[in-house]
């Protein structure tokens, strides 16, 4: 295993190494390619300069929110496997991803992988369709952080079990054949989705919905916890960390949903709006739910409660108005908390409910969304935008599903991706990393990082 490990990261540093030296000979061009044409908006530009930078600050928030939800053993893991996704979306949006998604379209289905290799030809230039008011290598960049949150929402279903190596493989392979096609379909402008006309503002459909149905798909592949199997309830173990988590997501999802307008104008003001409008419904209705159940109002279900309804609002944002995204807040914060409710019916081990949260959300936001959208929703008397979501969800369910449990097969061939019994019992932080959270010693049986036997941690 240890040979194998240390041939894994050689092939790693090589594949690095060998991009370095072929993007020495492929200079990227930061110049405007016609000195002509038109300058990019400046406004516009230092708006998505700054909605990038809160849309990527969503990805440490998300590391804090999960990180106090899993127990004390694996609060470092869970943190760091959506921190390294910073890095390793990074490379495969660099590499193919952006090409996938936004290149030459191949009959709607996937875009031209090599044409953006290494970012060749995206630099300071407008393009003619693609953020056309930006310099197109803004665009990208934009585009990358949705990217790179996506695989790690996934995480949450995962989490407390799943081998480092054999994550970082996965999320490698997912966000080139789950990822970016379905980037492709939604917001290509020649992508089936798109030319359907199917809305998806910020990513319900492309985004949460993947997320979700991957998350389900990993829970099922991975089994459940040894906790879970003896029915023992994992309670968070840092619930100020979920709070924290909680307000940079809550921050960070303005530029998420108000940046995909492109542009500083009147889209983005709505859909700023409608983005913190539907949170604040979701967290007080999910609060009115728990207490005419007789529960106390528990910080944990608030912070749960108003990431849900950043799902929901997700791909309505910019195309409803504020009245509906008080609906949206409030159905999606029903659904989601009844579906916990009842979660046990399941029969899997999704850790941190990212299949009944981001991927229940994200379906309820995409279908509210062909209900109340200004133009061409059912509250318009028009049908046609209705069954296309309905299409679209048809499609996109099993592709995302299967596809990730393809990825989750392959991957488990060539790198185990189920941590053993003894190193779940003594904790992903210190069997994967050889870290931990607290600073007090405790004794970890049959574990060292040099690989000996039992000994105390400091």
């Amino acid at each position: 295993m240890a040979e194998q490990k240390r041939l894994g990261w050689g092939i790693l540093l090589a594949a690095i190494g060998a991009a370095a030296v072929l993007g020495v000979t492929s200079p990227i061009p930061f110049e405007t390619a016609n000195p002509h044409a038109e300058p990019w908006n400046p406004a516009d530009t230092s708006w998505l300069l700054g909605a990038s930078g809160l849309v990527l600050l969503m990805t440490p928030g998300l590391a804090l929110f999960y990180g106090g939800m899993v127990n004390a053993r694996n609060i470092i893991s869970t943190m760091f496997q959506s921190i390294v996704s910073i890095g390793v979306v990074s490379l495969t949006w660099l590499l193919v991803g952006f090409g996938i998604a936004f290149g030459d379209s191949n009959h709607g289905l996937w875009g031209n992988p090599l044409q953006f290799f290494l970012f060749e030809g995206v630099g300071g230039q407008r393009h003619a369709v693609l953020g056309a008011a930006l310099p197109f290598a803004l665009f990208a960049l934009f585009q990358l952080k949705f990217a790179i949150i996506t695989p790690a929402l996934i995480t949450g279903a995962l989490a407390e079990r799943v081998r480092f190596s054999g994550y970082l493989l996965f999320m490698a392979l997912w966000s080139i054949f789950i990822y970016a096609p379905l980037a492709h379909w939604t917001w290509h402008p020649e992508g089936i989705f798109f030319k359907w006309g199917l809305l998806d503002f910020a990513g319900g459909t492309v985004v949460h919905i993947s997320a979700g149905m991957a998350a389900a798909a990993g829970a099922l592949y991975l089994g459940k916890r040894s906790s879970a199997k003896e029915g023992h309830a994992e309670e968070p173990s840092n619930i100020p960390l979920i709070i924290l988590g909680t307000g940079l997501l809550w921050f960070g999802w303005f530029g998420f949903n108000a940046g995909s307008s492109l542009a500083a104008n009147d889209v983005a003001t709505l859909a700023f709006l409608n983005t913190n409008t539907a949170s604040s419904v979701a967290m007080i209705a999910w609060l009115a739910i728990d207490g005419a159940r007789g529960k106390k109002a528990s910080a944990t279900n608030a912070c749960i409660a108003a990431v849900v309804g950043l799902v929901a609002i997700t791909p309505a944002a910019g195309f409803v108005s504020v009245r509906a995204a008080i609906a949206i807040g409030l159905i999606g914060a029903v659904v989601s908390n009844l579906a916990l409710a009842y979660k046990h019916y399941l029969r899997i081990d999704d850790a941190l409910d990212v299949l009944l949260c981001h991927g229940l959300g994200g379906i309820t936001g995409m279908i509210l969304t062909a209900v109340f959208a200004t133009n061409g929703g059912l509250i318009t008397g028009s049908t046609d935008l209705f069954v296309n979501h309905l299409l679209g969800l048809a499609i996109t369910l099993p592709f995302t599903f299967f596809g990730s449990l393809l990825l989750y097969k392959v991957t488990d061939i060539l790198v185990p991706l189920r941590v053993t019994e003894d190193e779940e019992k003594a904790g992903l932080d210190f069997s994967q990393h050889g870290e931990q959270y607290h600073s007090s010693k405790f004794m970890v049986r049959g574990f060292s990082s040099a690989g000996g036997e039992e000994h105390p941690r400091p």
